[in-house]
């Protein structure tokens, strides 16, 4: 397949990166849909089948068995990874102190001496796919020889292509923002921006924290808890006020999995490994319950079937210990206070949005940006505005790039 030359890897890139594709085995294909077709779904009940479509009380017993029926007859998984296929992948081998690191990544390089690397990273129960809809639009507008920017896409250790933690170490995310800063060692990048949320967010800000090369970074989610009053310096507008409220709920009403995943990871991981209908339930409510208009189901079961070809649900769990445990840390956590130019896209139905007044009290605040739409999962849901967001940083904070 040609990518047009935006597969052409930087001068300066180590020899330990290798072009990959998607081909996941007709045989893993068959398993998932043989135990798809024998799982039985459980009895309607009050919860699960309230009136007017209500999901407060978690997925649907209609949504769930149409979602069967049509991940059974009609979903094409072929359809999917030719389309993943259309971008370039790659691995790279990453040697840590904690062991060897398969690194997935999807990647569109630009010719340019001039070009400005951005690394976009997801969170749970996202990957790789979020993002490339915004690849896309840039493919369509550039050529290899025009864009002016590297962007890199990896999948984090423990999720779908990517290796998983290793067995012999309690995995965090720091090691994680090692990892991925050496990935852009590799790469031959000397300085780099950052973009993400939710897991990735918090991996993105200990990058800029404790790496040089990380030179500035747009978060869309940055999860706290509330500041004393004394320190907020900024007015919260009503927005910001109804994105707290979203906030409360969300900890009182939304968040039980987290807890789960926090402190019963091993357990939960095996059910989300025994059965692709409990893993469609689980992932398939965050997707539904965190954006503010439903994803497609074909964009939904490609997210879930990868998530179970790659076995990912029970090594992806790996940093709720640190989001949710009895030792939580969060992005205000000193140590991770960002000094170097840090931006935020805000999103109503974001599940942790706090205001402007909360995000400049964990770093250097140069950018934000309040949108009227968009959730959770804002490079998926809000591909343009979110890069939109991009652009308008990466001008305002240009200057920190000039020392390449």
């Amino acid at each position: 397949m040609s990518f047009n030359g935006f597969d052409t890897l930087p001068d300066s890139a180590a020899n330990v990166i290798k072009a990959w594709k998607v081909n996941i085995p007709q045989q893993d294909l068959d398993n998932l849909f043989t135990l798809l077709k024998i799982s039985p779904l459980a009895p309607n009940t009050y919860e699960n089948s309230l009136p007017g479509e209500d999901r407060s009380l978690g997925v649907r017993h209609d949504w769930l068995s149409a979602a069967k029926k049509y991940w059974e007859n009609e979903f094409d998984w072929r359809k999917q990874e030719e389309h993943m296929n259309s971008f370039p992948h790659f691995k790279a081998s990453v040697h840590d102190p904690i062991g060897e690191f398969d690194v997935h990544f999807v990647a569109l390089f630009s010719k340019r001496k001039d070009a400005i690397p951005i690394i976009l990273l997801h969170g749970w129960p996202g990957s790789f796919l979020e993002f490339l809809s915004i690849l896309d639009s840039l493919r369509s507008k550039y050529t290899a020889d025009t864009l002016p920017y590297h962007l890199v896409v990896p999948s984090l250790p423990g999720y779908t292509f990517s290796s998983p933690p290793p067995l012999n170490h309690n995995f965090r995310p720091t090691d994680v923002a090692r990892i991925i800063d050496k990935l852009t060692t590799l790469l031959g990048f000397q300085a780099y921006m950052f973009q993400g949320g939710d897991v990735g967010g918090r991996v993105g800000r200990i990058m800029a924290a404790e790496y040089p090369n990380c030179k500035a970074i747009l978060l869309n989610t940055c999860p706290m808890p509330a500041p004393d009053f004394g320190d907020i310096k900024s007015p919260i507008n009503d927005s910001e006020e109804k994105g707290l409220e979203r906030h409360r709920f969300f900890l009182h009403n939304g968040s039980a999995y987290a807890l789960e995943h926090a402190t019963r990871p091993a357990t939960i991981g095996f059910v989300l490994s025994s059965s692709p209908l409990a893993l469609l339930a689980w992932i398939g409510e965050k997707f539904m319950g965190w954006t503010d208009t439903d994803p497609s189901l074909d964009e939904i079961l490609t997210s879930v079937t990868l998530y179970w070809v790659t076995g990912c649900a029970a090594t992806s769990l790996w940093s709720y210990r640190e989001f949710y445990g009895p030792n939580a840390t969060s992005h205000a956590t000193k140590e991770w206070h960002v000094k170097k130019p840090l931006g935020f896209s805000w999103f109503p139905r974001e599940i942790t949005p706090v205001p402007r007044a909360w995000v400049e009290l964990t770093g250097n605040l140069v950018f934000y940006r309040q949108h009227d739409s968009g959730g959770h999962f804002a490079a998926m849901e809000k591909p343009s505005v979110l890069w939109n967001d991009v652009e308008e940083f990466l001008n305002d904070v240009k200057g920190v790039f000039d020392t390449r």
